[in-house]
């Protein structure tokens, strides 16, 4: 795994301890920087998680902004903590981070959905991260014409599991009410 890998799942490990625990990005960087020094080993993987974490935190309004214009009908709140915390991560990649490649940070935040989260997590993150990139969905219909993460329209009420957001579909296929009942 490359250093920057290990260092979206560590910036993904912070993002998800101060969303799930309620904190302060600073007090979770504080304890990230103090185990940081302790483990002199994965210092390849310190200075780009914590940049990742610090641009998420900075610019955290705009780009949920822009995950709630791409995630056809889906609002933050309705998304499983990890899932929001992936796409936020990818989103400062595409928008605030030249150095990255569209096509990597969004494989990458695929990997990341694929490995930790729900079955369709990853099909729900590559959805609205290919329209953040350029407005293509996966179905190669431009987010414009309506194309929807699981290839219907946004039209047809499409969600991520096949169950219309009106139907209370999560990304994990789930009925729910709130965040809790979505992890």
């Amino acid at each position: 795994m490359s250093a920057r890998s290990k260092a979206r799942k560590r910036a993904l490990d912070m993002l998800y301890v101060a969303e799930v625990r309620e904190l302060p990005i600073a007090d979770v960087l504080a304890t990230e920087t103090v185990r940081h020094l302790d483990q002199p080993e994965r210092a390849s993987s310190w200075d780009y998680a914590r940049q990742i974490v610090t641009g998420v935190d900075d610019d955290r309004a705009a780009i949920d902004k822009v995950i709630v214009e791409h995630a056809q009908g889906w609002s933050i709140a309705r998304m499983p903590v990890l899932d929001r915390c992936i796409l936020r991560m990818g989103v400062w990649e595409l928008r605030y981070n030249p150095e990255v490649p569209d096509a990597v940070a969004i494989a990458e935040a695929v990997e990341l959905a694929q490995s930790l989260s729900t079955d369709d997590s990853a099909g729900f993150v590559n959805g609205v991260l290919g329209a953040v990139a350029g407005g293509r969905a996966p179905s190669g219909r431009t987010a414009e014409q309506g194309a929807a993460p699981s290839g219907r329209t946004a039209e047809q009420g499409a969600a991520p599991s096949g169950r219309t957001a009106e139907q209370g579909a999560a990304p994990s296929g789930r009925t729910v009410a709130g965040d809790e009942e979505s992890e």
